[in-house]
């Protein structure tokens, strides 16, 4: 069998993910294996595609090979999926997998904005390994690595794929109309980020209507016009001292223009699944930050043209980056519904939430993504000092389960009244009375201010 490994990571033949393929690689020896680093050659296959094409139509198994860069592929990988489509090849019938490492943090929307675009293209679609990036340095990592690939080969044979995912379906699409400028009346100022391009008229005249409608100035940062040198290349030369190797200025636009105002609001228009390519290189150049939530507390909101509701995975991405980021998501206005009514509901949010300084409690998204992360830096603080200082100053280590003694010694001990028999059928009832004393203590103690 003709199989591709389509390598999504800008490190190339250096890739810590490419070496999982390569010890797969010598278990099979009888397939014809090849190579095609996008991730390193993006800039090359952008002016001449001719070679990625015929490695493509070649192939008859493509397997997607990347790290997960800000919850989906890196922004090098993305780029390239965008020029299959645009080149129109046909790859329909053919078989695709994927293959990522990470520390596990959001690779399930990694892996279904992929499985999409695969849909996309026709391809026949073999459910994804997601490997801890340490995961061939074990036993048990390398067994699970070879188990995948006996079970793509098998999927193969029996004509076994994943049911596709559910088509976005035709729906009306909106403008926006537009309206008078209210009075800058609130102090502060509101960072419109955009990659809008001068065609479309949709998406302008949707963040037209925002600027109108907030009572705070509006910066409108378009990242169309930015002259990135490149995307992020997971060099780790900003994990020192929070600077990137490019010299293209996106640091202080970064810092000065967008995180320095009060509030966020992204706009874009749905593509491939995701924000764009354009959005995906901002997500990932703002490693420079390492893994501090800068904009901790500071409210965000978006405007998306495009059928939303069709595409859950990037609705659950939207709220995630939110929720690790901790920010509160205001509202996201489409342009599928009542567009005006929106707009002008999310920029009130907006300044209901900075006003108020109103956040609300992360869920699971927000406290999963971030104990990932907590552990991580914990572990490679030698490495990111910068991170580690930021998560010791804002308390991120002080929810170690090890740090609450009490707790522990406490659970000790009703779990050995409960494990009593006699003890546990004299209690009966009281033992949930007892534990709802301190929550009743504290509603004693409330003394509500008076309007």
């Amino acid at each position: 069998m003709n199989i591709l490994i389509i390598n999504g990571s800008p490190a190339g033949d250096d890739s810590i993910t490419l070496q999982t393929l390569r010890y797969i690689r010598k278990f099979h020896p009888a397939h014809d294996w090849a190579l095609l680093n996008v991730g390193k050659r993006i800039r090359s296959i952008e002016h001449d595609f001719a070679p990625a094409r015929k490695a493509l139509e070649r192939a008859e198994l493509l397997v997607f090979c990347y790290p997960v860069y800000t919850f989906l592929v890196p922004s090098q990988l993305h780029r390239f999926l965008e020029f299959v489509k645009a080149h129109g090849v046909q790859l329909a019938g053919k078989w695709a997998t994927q293959l990522s490492t990470s520390k596990h943090f959001y690779d399930t929307t990694a892996h279904a904005f992929l499985r999409e675009n695969c849909a996309d293209l026709g391809l026949r679609y073999i459910r994804g390994l997601s490997a801890d990036m340490e995961d061939l340095l074990h036993e048990k990592g390398r067994g699970e690595a070879l188990g995948f690939f006996r079970h793509v080969l098998w999927s193969i044979e029996q004509g076994i794929c994943e049911p596709e995912p559910p088509r976005a379906p035709d729906v009306a699409l909106h403008g926006a109309a537009p309206l008078p400028a209210r009075e800058k009346t609130r102090a502060g100022r509101i960072s419109v980020v955009t990659d809008l391009t001068p065609d479309n008229e949709r998406l302008a005249g949707m963040i037209a209507r925002f600027t109108a409608a907030s009572e705070r100035a509006c910066t409108v940062v378009n990242l169309h016009d930015f002259p990135f040198a490149g995307g992020c290349v997971g060099c780790f030369h900003c994990a020192a001292d929070g600077t990137c190797i490019y010299r293209d200025g996106f640091d202080k636009l970064l810092r000065e223009q967008i995180q320095g105002a009060d509030a966020t609001v992204y706009a874009f228009t749905i593509r491939d699944h995701s924000m764009g390519y354009r959005f995906k290189l901002y997500d990932d150049r703002q490693f420079c930050n390492g893994h501090r939530t800068v904009t901790m507390g500071k409210p965000e909101g978006y405007l998306v043209d495009g059928a939303l509701r069709a595409e859950p995975n990037l609705r659950e991405l939207i709220e995630a980056r939110a929720q690790v980021g901790g920010n509160q998501l205001a509202r996201i206005a489409c342009s599928e519904g009542d567009v005006d009514r929106e707009i002008d509901a999310l920029a009130r949010e907006l300044d209901y939430a900075i006003d108020n300084d109103f956040r609300q409690p992360a869920n699971f998204y927000g406290v999963g993504g971030m104990k990932i992360f907590r552990d991580l830096i914990y572990t490679m603080q030698g490495l990111m000092r910068e991170d580690h200082r930021f998560y010791k100053r804002n308390g991120f280590y002080e929810d170690f389960p090890q740090r609450h003694a009490g707790r522990i010694l406490g659970m000790y001990a009703v779990g050995a009244m409960m494990h009593n028999k006699k003890l546990s059928k004299k209690l009966g009832g009281n033992m949930t009375k007892g534990m709802l004393m301190p929550y009743q203590a504290v509603i004693d103690r409330a003394k509500p201010k008076q309007e």
